[in-house]
């Protein structure tokens, strides 16, 4: 049998194994906060359909946030004002779990507000088998989630455009020619999603625009119903939306801690959470 002549300088290297390159990749993204998937496949000598399977992997376990081609690391996102691509990926089922439960408390033939965020873009998929309703939002995304049988008339507020949240920002008013005048409007239920909960401070957000387009909402409505997952308990942002006790339901999707809930209870605020 013939012999090498030469040595080859990979028969030296241990094969990197999956998990080891993975633990490599999962330290780098940490290490710069913001990758594509380009540079981790030449980084690490690998495809990129392999390095877009690590990421989704390890997304999965928590250990980073995938975005649209590429990542970033968790600090990165606490720091920074979310983009919807990354807040899109987060808390995914929690916020279904939320979408469904505050689905449920839409009536039929009701109008109702409903603010931007992705948490609010879960409740319009789940109001597929609503009929007759009158939505008004600032939500540039929700035409596109919302079955066109479920409402009968659909309306977004104008105002500046936040690129960051496909939102609007302005005032709730809709005017009923470019001549006329703003017409003061009611809904039946504001469906509200926000950034933080806490027991003392009530419910807020980061933005102070988006803050106040949400208060003028639920000052609009006969119910109110806020829509948090549980990594917003415990938490103040930077603009209050309003007391805890402004709200009729508190939606969720799990049980509040016993303060919150506490609150919540106090200021007669129905907790909504998954049965059983």
């Amino acid at each position: 049998m013939a012999s090498r002549s030469h040595s080859d300088p990979d028969d030296d290297q241990p094969r990197r194994l999956p998990a080891g390159r993975k633990a490599e990749l999962a330290a780098y993204v940490a290490e710069i906060g913001q990758v594509t998937v380009g540079l981790l496949a030449e980084r690490f000598g690998v495809s990129i359909d392999t390095v877009r399977r690590d990421l989704d992997q390890l997304h999965t376990e928590g250990v980073l946030v995938r975005t649209h081609g590429g990542a970033v690391s968790l600090a990165t996102v606490s720091r920074t004002d979310r983009g919807l691509d990354v807040r899109l990926r987060l808390q995914a089922a929690e916020k279904e779990t939320i979408g469904a439960l505050a689905a449920e408390l839409v009536d039929d033939n009701s109008v109702i507000m409903i603010n931007a965020g992705t948490t609010t873009l879960s409740v319009a998929r789940h109001l597929r088998h609503h009929r007759d309703l009158t939505i008004a939002t600032n939500n540039l995304l929700l035409p596109s989630e919302i079955s066109p049988k479920a409402f009968r008339d659909l309306y977004v507020f104008g105002g500046s455009v936040r690129s960051i949240t496909q939102a609007t920002t302005g005032p709730v008013s809709i005017r009923v020619s470019p001549t006329g005048g703003d017409v003061d409007i009611r809904c039946d239920l504001a469906l509200i999603a926000v950034g933080a909960v806490e027991a003392h401070s009530g419910y807020s957000t980061s933005n102070l625009g988006d803050a106040t387009m949400m208060s003028e909402m639920i000052a609009r409505a006969s119910k109110v119903a806020i829509l948090a997952d549980s990594s917003k308990f415990g938490r103040r942002l930077f603009a209050q939306v309003a007391e805890i006790g402004q709200a009729d339901y508190f939606v969720t999707d799990a049980e509040p801690p016993d303060e919150l809930a506490s609150a919540l209870h106090a200021n007669d605020v129905e907790i909504v959470v998954p049965r059983g």
